[in-house]
């Protein structure tokens, strides 16, 4: 089962990148890779002119098309995404077969995650001074030579953990590169009318190839043999190379040319605008704190759930199964989402998504049997998926264009950084005292931060932040 992480910029909860071993990201950092200040007026994709009502139809709204830029885009992300399903659920049972041990296992998901911590401001710099696509389509591009060369690794027996910790870190920098530049590109072919149905369709399809499909898939391409592990997954990131070229290269205005970030004052600028802002601060902070406890919590979570020594003893083949059952709660949120919108404020909703994430973390060590996993599962998934949805169409709001891949690489420094530590701080405090310890103090941080967010962000100081965004 993969985590629903908090991002800074989808911002809530427990996504975070494409993590092998459990810690990923369903969502993005406030303001990170997936969160798009609005487009400016005039620009492509941008909705500013269109009219609010049909021609000679007064009071019935236009709804704009998402157009074929936009479709790519979702075609894109819905191939990489089936790929890195396959990696989250099939690299920790594959580590599970070269050890037991809950550090090494660990450093698997921080070698995934470390690349975050030590790459996120300069690229985020980088995708506001360069053309995003072409960003996008050559880390894509790594991706698919780097699998080719774990499926190489594999088929000739050369496969170690070593290997494997190095493939990871490899795979880890080209998802930087890759999440952060198809972020910012979602206001750059979306209409801004329809962001909320933009972003509702991408983390759908996240979720639907993510954990619905390429859960499951992990442990038959596994039990055919580790190179159809790494193959299959380079094969469709060929795919989402193949969408990248022929929908949107040539078809996106590149940012911008600034000077940002050349003697520092960009990430400068990006870290001041995150910690300074009354709302992306106290969301990215509590999605950094949750980030770190959820990736301690599932970065053992195989060891809790997988095998005879295991507490719940599920066969290896149906761990990807727990994948679905999240991604089924996560697809109907993001159906329901756009209603809960209209009868709550974003606050509130936000508020009780990461309320419910954090709570149930603590259900399989009360009740380690699968039952108790699938209702955990679903949940968490359903719970993600609106506080993602919400949070980032609201920082779309909230960030300026121009600060998008500045503010979008100090967010996920904050929220995504925080990843590798905590993996390596769930092995270390696994192996010494246990993995309950593990999990109930990951759900003690999480639920300690839920409450100061609660305080802090609300619908008085979401208003007060629209105005000021209004303002610039």
């Amino acid at each position: 089962m993969t985590a629903p992480t908090a991002s800074a910029t989808d911002a809530t909860a427990t996504t975070a990148a494409v993590e092998a071993l459990g810690a990923t990201a369903a969502g993005t950092p406030a303001g990170a890779p997936g969160s798009a200040a609005g487009t400016p007026a005039g620009t492509p994709g941008s909705a500013a002119g269109t009219p609010g009502s049909a021609a000679g139809v007064p009071g019935r709204a236009v709804v704009e098309p998402l157009g074929s830029r936009f479709q790519h885009l979702l075609a894109a992300t819905t191939s990489s995404n089936l790929a890195d399903g396959v990696l989250q659920v099939g690299v920790p049972l594959l580590a599970l077969t070269l050890t037991r041990s809950p550090l090494e296992i660990a450093a698997a998901s921080a070698a995934a995650t470390l690349p975050w911590l030590l790459l996120s401001l300069p690229v985020g710099v980088a995708v506001d001074r360069f053309d995003r696509v072409r960003l996008l389509a050559g880390a894509t591009a790594l991706r698919v030579a780097t699998l080719v060369g774990a499926t190489a690794a594999a088929v000739t027996g050369v496969l170690s953990m070593p290997v494997l910790l190095a493939l990871l870190l490899v795979l880890g920098v080209a998802e930087v590169v890759a999440d952060s530049s198809s972020g910012a590109l979602v206001p750059s072919v979306t209409p801004r009318s329809r962001l909320n149905a933009a972003n509702s369709r991408l983390l759908g399809a996240q979720q639907l190839a993510n954990a619905f499909l390429g859960g499951p898939a992990a442990g038959l391409l596994l039990g055919l043999g580790t190179g159809w592990l790494f193959g299959v997954p380079a094969g469709l990131c060929a795919l989402t190379l193949l969408a990248v070229v022929r929908g949107l290269w040539g078809r996106v205005a590149p940012p911008v040319p600034s000077s940002a970030g050349a003697d520092g004052t960009g990430l400068r600028e990006g870290l001041e605008f995150v910690l300074r802002h009354r709302v992306v601060r106290p969301l990215l902070l509590t999605s950094t704190a949750m980030n770190f406890a959820s990736s301690a919590y599932f970065a053992v979570f195989v060891l809790w759930v997988v095998g005879p020594g295991s507490a719940v003893g599920l066969p290896a083949p149906l761990f990807g199964v727990l994948t679905a059952i999240l991604a089924v709660g996560a697809l109907l949120g993001a159906v329901v989402t756009e209603r809960l919108v209209r009868r709550f404020d974003e606050a509130r909703l936000i508020g009780a998504a990461l309320l419910v994430q954090a709570v149930l973390l603590v259900l399989p060590v009360v009740l380690p049997t699968v039952p108790a996993l699938v209702v955990m599962g679903f949940f968490i998934g359903f719970a993600n998926m609106v506080g993602n949805v919400v949070s980032r169409s609201l920082r779309q709001r909230l960030i300026p264009d121009r600060l998008l891949g500045r503010v979008g690489g100090a967010s996920t420094l904050l929220a995504y950084g925080a990843m590798p530590l905590g993996a390596l701080t769930g092995g270390a405090v696994g192996g010494a005292f246990g993995l309950p310890a593990v999990f109930v103090g990951a759900a003690a941080v999480s639920t300690a931060m839920v409450v100061w967010t609660l305080l802090s962000v609300n619908r008085v100081t979401i208003e007060q932040a629209e105005r000021e965004a209004a303002d610039r």
